[in-house]
């Protein structure tokens, strides 16, 4: 379980860009973020995935918090930004193997993974080729190939149908719910609203920094479309 107490996060000491967010993220929630661009979407995935320090606040994931057990904390979640910023000078399989590597991955878990998911993802032609000739879609099936290589409990990521083809969406989304359905939790933001909508079982909506409302996707939406209350309360 994700618990975030009275998140708050400032750059400039004045705007908050988190401002007293509160979130609990089950397992098997697969759980849908979407506001504005600014409204500190980024900002909580990365304080999340620890790249940010909150000013005040908490973070835990299965009772570590993650100022206190950093390690053991990001040994559970992955996390996939919207533009991955991966090392160009190596090789698609290259960098999968580091990350697999990082996590102790065996080589027989870790090839048959990287099959499995490198010939859904359509990429297993395209690994032995240097990162930096890929386009952002490939770079973007090569970071989610990586993320998923230790089986994450938590998976965090930012915008992630941006750059993928229309074939590489439908096989996230398969993805995401065969995870969930074994017990992954899965937080992730997107300007799709009705990928969120139809995806999702959970959502937040978050505005300048703070949380105008979350719950159960159909209980948040009632009779109305994401899209519809998105605009209403923005």
């Amino acid at each position: 379980m994700l618990i975030i107490e009275h998140a708050s996060k400032s750059y400039d000491k004045k705007k908050k860009a988190l401002d007293d967010v509160s979130l609990t993220i089950q397992p098997g929630d697969l759980f849908g973020f979407v506001g504005h661009n600014g409204a500190g979407k980024t900002t909580l995935l990365k304080a999340i995935s620890g790249i940010h320090q909150l000013d005040q606040g908490t973070i835990k994931f299965d009772g570590l918090d993650i100022n206190q057990n950093t390690l053991a904390f990001k040994s559970k979640i992955a996390y996939v930004p919207d533009h991955p910023d991966l090392y160009e000078q190596l090789t698609g399989r290259q960098y999968i193997d580091f990350i697999a590597d990082v996590f102790k991955i065996g080589i027989q878990e870790r090839n048959q993974l990287i099959e499995n998911y490198g010939k859904n993802f359509e990429m297993l032609p395209f690994l032995r080729q240097p990162i930096s000739t890929y386009s952002h879609g490939m770079k973007q099936k090569t970071a989610l190939i990586a993320a998923l290589i230790h089986k994450p409990k938590l998976l965090l990521l930012d915008e992630p149908f941006v750059g993928l083809d229309p074939k590489a969406s439908f096989v996230l989304k398969e993805i995401f719910k065969s995870m969930t359905q074994s017990g992954m939790s899965i937080f992730f933001s997107s300007h799709v609203l009705e990928v969120v909508e139809k995806l999702t079982n959970k959502i937040a909506i978050i505005k300048q920094g703070k949380i105008i409302h979350q719950g159960l996707t159909k209980e948040v939406l009632g009779k109305q479309n994401l899209e519809s209350l998105f605009m209403e309360l923005s």
